[in-house]
């Protein structure tokens, strides 16, 4: 059984954290249960995952240039 490492660093950030999993999955259209989505095909996740780093870059970048 595969075991789950993804740990929250700032346990007050887990509620923010899931509203913007939720977000960067609907910009590229996968549909997210609450809780487990063991569902979800290898291109799905990566999806997400690749969208919220993307999402994550573009904001760093703001950040940089607004300094």
């Amino acid at each position: 059984m595969a075991q789950n490492n993804n740990k929250i660093v700032v346990p007050e950030a887990k509620a923010a954290m899931e509203q913007f999993k939720q977000q960067a999955a609907s910009e590229v259209g996968v549909t997210l249960n609450n809780g487990y989505n063991g569902e979800l095909t290898s291109r799905q996740a990566g999806s997400i995952g690749g969208q919220m780093v993307k999402k994550m870059i573009e904001s760093y970048e703001n950040n940089l240039a607004n300094k």
